[in-house]
């Protein structure tokens, strides 16, 4: 138990990252891309959502199906976006699960405000590596750049 208290809770230290960073062969222009796809595609999801609970005006209600065909649209409207800077990435993929996902569960599955609206601050805070991080972020960070890395088609992009 002290060791996963440890995994989500203790920040590593700037060394430790340098090596993990090192270990994984993290690229510093990927990861900037890629926090910026992911940040692209948040914000996209954000400006383009009907369904917001929020604003009881609208008394507009999406089901599981509306949501899906919502996160399609924001998920290919991104990938074309990066097609028009030919930044090319395959369409679907692992990254497309994980994103399609996860953004479900803390998203469109979220009934806490709080939570379904703290998405960019979320991501820009794992893409921080100047920030603190926990060992538990670094493997969800690993994960987002490893499936995005394996799913670039020009995957040529250099440190």
């Amino acid at each position: 138990m002290e060791n996963f208290f440890s995994y989500i809770s203790k920040p590593v230290d700037k060394e430790d990252l340098q090596i993990w960073i090192d270990s994984n062969n993290i690229c510093y222009n990927k990861f900037e891309l890629y926090s910026d796809f992911v940040s692209s595609l948040v914000n996209l999801i954000y400006d383009t959502y009907l369904g917001n609970e929020m604003d009881k005006s609208t008394k507009i209600s999406l089901n599981e199906d509306d949501n899906k065909k919502h996160f399609d649209w924001c998920w290919n409207k991104t990938i074309e976006n990066y097609n028009k800077e030919e930044i090319f990435f395959i369409e679907k993929g692992e990254h497309y699960n994980f994103f399609s996902n996860f953004i479900t569960e803390t998203f469109y599955n979220q009934s806490i405000p709080e939570v379904k609206y703290s998405l960019n601050r979320f991501f820009s805070e794992i893409f921080n590596l100047d920030g603190l991080h926990t060992m538990s972020d670094l493997d969800l960070l690993k994960t987002i750049y490893k499936s995005l890395d394996k799913n670039l088609e020009n995957n040529n992009l250099q440190n």
